[in-house]
C-alpha cells in the first residue's frame, strides 16, 4: 500500500441527486456526501462518469462545486473531475476546484476525437496543466470502455518527465489487474497514486502497492471497502474483500448509475435519488427487485443516517 497519498483509501464516484426537473438538488447532494464521509469514505470524487458529469453543463458542474462547498463539505476531500473535450472548459473547471480548495481534478483525456496519437494526447496534458498551473495536482481517468482513449505506462512516462510534481495518479477503470498493476510498478516507488475503479481489485492492488480505490459502488459499499482498507493485512481484510467483490457484482448486474441511485432511494427512503437525466432511464420494477435481491445475497446492510 502506498503511504501519504492526497486521497489515500476509499474514495466514492459521487451519484448527484437531481429534482424531478432535471435540475441538480445540491442539498439531498450534500447529505449523502456527508453520509459517505461519516461511513468509511477518505475523499469524494465528484462530477464524475457515476455523477453523470458529461450530462451536465459547465456551469452547472461549476454550481456543484460552489454548492457542495457553500453547504459544507470540505474541498480538500474532493477530487472533482474536470476533464472535458475543451482545453478552456477543463482549465476553467480545475481553477474552479483549485479556487475553492480541491486538493486534485480527475481528467478523463479528450474522449470525442478518437485514436488521438500519443503526442496530440500529450500537447492537450501539457497544454491544460501549463494554463492551469497553480498548485492543483492532477491525477488522470483511465476508462477506455467510455473514452476509447487508454492512458499506457509509456504515455504516462513521458506526462510525468514533462510535468515534474502536476502529475499526482491515476484512477484505473479498466477492471483489468494486470493494467492497474502495470502503472503501480512502474510509478508507485515515486509516490504516484494508483486507485483501483474496480472494488474487486481493492486489496489485490494494495497489495502491490496502490493507493486504494475509487469506485462507484462505494456510494452504497463503502463501510465496506473501508474495512478491506484498514484490515488489508488480515484475514479480517481478506473476508471483507469478498463481501466487497460481491456488492460490485450485484450493482453492475443492472445499468450502473440508476442501478445506485435505485439502491441509495430505497436506503434513505426517498423517491427522490431515482430522477436521472436521459439518456439514462431508471431502472423498470423488475430490474429494481432484482439489483435488490443480488445485493441483499452479499449480506451486507447499510448503516443509516443519510
Amino acid at each position: 500500500m502506498l503511504k501519504n497519498a492526497l486521497y489515500g483509501g476509499i474514495n466514492a464516484a459521487v451519484v448527484t441527486a437531481m429534482n424531478g426537473d432535471l435540475s441538480v438538488d445540491l442539498d439531498r447532494m450534500a447529505g449523502h456526501c456527508r453520509w459517505l464521509l461519516a461511513n468509511g469514505c477518505n475523499g469524494l470524487a465528484v462530477l464524475g462518469t457515476t455523477g453523470e458529469a458529461n450530462s451536465l453543463g459547465i456551469g452547472e458542474r461549476i454550481a456543484v462545486l460552489d454548492g457542495l462547498t457553500a453547504r459544507g463539505i470540505p474541498a480538500a476531500k474532493m477530487l472533482p473531475g474536470t476533464g472535458t473535450t475543451a482545453i478552456t472548459d477543463t482549465v476553467l473547471l480545475t481553477r474552479k476546484a483549485e479556487e475553492l480548495g480541491c486538493r486534485g481534478a480527475l481528467l478523463l483525456p479528450p474522449f470525442y476525437y478518437k485514436n488521438p496519437s500519443e503526442d496530440g494526447l500529450l500537447a492537450y496534458f501539457n497544454e491544460v496543466i501549463q494554463r492551469v498551473a497553480g498548485d492543483i495536482r492532477i491525477y488522470l481517468y483511465n476508462f477506455p470502455q467510455q473514452s476509447a482513449i487508454p492512458f499506457s505506462v509509456g504515455f504516462i512516462a513521458r506526462l510525468l518527465t514533462a510535468n515534474p510534481g502536476k502529475v499526482k495518479g491515476i484512477k484505473d477503470s479498466s477492471g483489468i489487474y494486470e493494467n492497474g498493476l502495470s502503472y503501480v510498478e512502474a510509478f508507485a516507488r515515486d509516490g504516484f497514486e494508483v486507485y483501483a475503479g474496480d472494488d474487486s481489485l481493492l486489496k489485490p492492488l494494495l497489495d502491490k502497492g496502490s493507493a486504494g480505490s475509487i469506485t462507484a459502488a462505494s456510494n452504497v459499499n463503502c463501510a465496506l471497502g473501508a474495512e478491506v482498507y484498514g484490515n488489508r493485512d488480515n484475514p479480517r481484510g481478506a473476508a471483507a474483500q469478498e463481501m466487497l467483490s460481491a456488492t460490485r457484482k450485484a450493482v453492475i448486474s443492472v445499468p450502473l448509475i440508476p442501478g445506485l441511485k435505485a439502491l441509495v432511494a430505497r436506503h434513505t427512503g426517498d423517491d427522490s435519488w431515482l430522477n436521472i437525466r436521459p439518456p439514462h432511464l431508471k431502472l423498470t420494477a423488475e430490474q429494481m427487485a432484482a439489483l435488490f435481491k443480488a445485493f441483499d445475497a452479499s449480506g451486507f446492510r447499510l448503516s443509516k443516517g443519510a
